[in-house]
């Protein structure tokens, strides 16, 4: 692990957490329109944040991380989507802090990593 792995790292962990993250707000506002047309209930949209923010933390460290220590980078990059996620919506809709959050934060950090690690294994690295 040399000073390039450091700079590549942070690279691939802050475009996939980036991409991450446009990816979820793009998604939510297309939720919004179908909240607003269809009035679903408010666990619908719950859930349907949970099952988007891990979503994106696996898509995206599925794409992006790669080399080695894959698995750590994609947790890193899971958990920085979430906390960007997080603080986006906050800002639009205030800030509720819930049970919910840790369940996010495991998902995402699982999500991430598992995602990386299977990007890894597709790419035969």
């Amino acid at each position: 692990m040399g000073e390039g792995f450091w700079k590549k790292a942070v690279k691939e962990v802050g475009l996939a957490a980036a991409l991450g993250t446009v990816f979820c707000l793009l998604c939510e506002a297309l939720l919004a329109v179908f909240v607003r047309a269809y009035a679903l209930s408010e666990a619908a949209i719950i859930v349907s944040n949970l099952a988007l923010k891990t979503a994106a933390a696996f898509a995206f460290a599925l794409i992006f991380v790669k080399g080695e220590r894959a698995v750590f980078k994609g947790m890193a990059a899971g958990l920085l989507c979430l906390l960007l996620t997080t603080l986006l919506f906050g800002l639009i809709g205030g800030f509720h802090m819930t049970p919910m959050l840790l369940l996010d934060v495991l998902l995402c950090a699982l999500a991430g990593g598992g995602g990386a690690a299977a990007g890894r294994k597709l790419r035969k690295e």
